[in-house]
């Protein structure tokens, strides 16, 4: 059910820089300039972890390769 509700469908180096990045966008709401739109940052780091990206879903798209989405 998981795997139907969320597929794997991003290749593990965009998972990395999809986290990478949502921490660094999730630090504004404690450095700089401390705004709440920082939160904004839960969104890549969420899609990241999972490794499955609704908007991939929706539109069909997939970055990962054959061999990994059988895998998962």
């Amino acid at each position: 059910m998981f795997s139907k509700l969320f597929p794997s469908n991003e290749h593990s180096i965009e998972r990395v820089i999809r986290v990478v990045a949502g921490l660094g966008v999730l630090s504004l709401t404690v450095v700089g300039p401390q705004s709440m739109w920082g939160l904004l940052g839960l969104i890549p780091l969420a899609t990241g972890a999972l490794g499955s990206c609704p908007l991939y879903t929706i539109f069909g798209i997939s970055t990962c390769s054959m061999n990994q989405a059988k895998a998962s």
